[in-house]
């Protein structure tokens, strides 16, 4: 789990603790496939590359309030660059 770069947990609420645990266990298979995939396609990069390079990928959301009070969001997504594609 050293990709993750995973840090002591500071939580005061037990519910948290496992919920921070929770999302940590689900994240490591993802990063794993991701790489493997990455891998057949001849990107060897490390992680925090590859993090570094995606995170000029965005989504972006605006919200609209309507007249009869009720908010519409708009979720849209940045192009990204050929290097992020």
């Amino acid at each position: 789990m050293i990709d993750l770069g995973l840090r002591p947990v500071y939580h005061q609420v037990e519910r948290r603790i496992e919920g921070h645990l929770f999302i940590s266990v689900l994240a490591y298979p993802f990063v794993h496939i991701l790489r493997l995939q990455l891998k057949a396609k001849g990107i060897n990069d490390a992680w925090d590359t590859l993090r570094q390079t995606l995170a000029g990928q965005q989504r972006i959301t605006t919200t609209l309030q309507r007249r009869d009070t009720r908010a519409v969001h708009v979720r849209k997504a940045t192009r990204p660059e050929p290097h992020q594609q």
